[in-house]
């Protein structure tokens, strides 16, 4: 049998912590900045985890 493979797309979008979390960043910081404002751009910068629900399909995902 062949290797297993990571999905490409989330091993560009996520990393595991050491306590077993997925972190993530948030959508829309990417381009058309002009029309947000200061305070939701800042908000938008820090980085999030992913929910307990979605946690177990990220994992099999990055799983190699």
């Amino acid at each position: 049998m062949p290797k297993m493979k990571s999905k490409s797309g989330a091993k560009k979008r996520f990393t595991l912590t050491g306590t077993g979390k997925v972190k993530r960043k948030h959508a829309y910081k990417s381009h058309i900045l002009t029309k947000k404002t200061t305070k939701q751009k800042r908000n938008l910068t820090h980085i999030g985890l992913v929910s307990e629900a979605d946690q177990a399909n990220v994992k099999r995902m990055l799983v190699a």
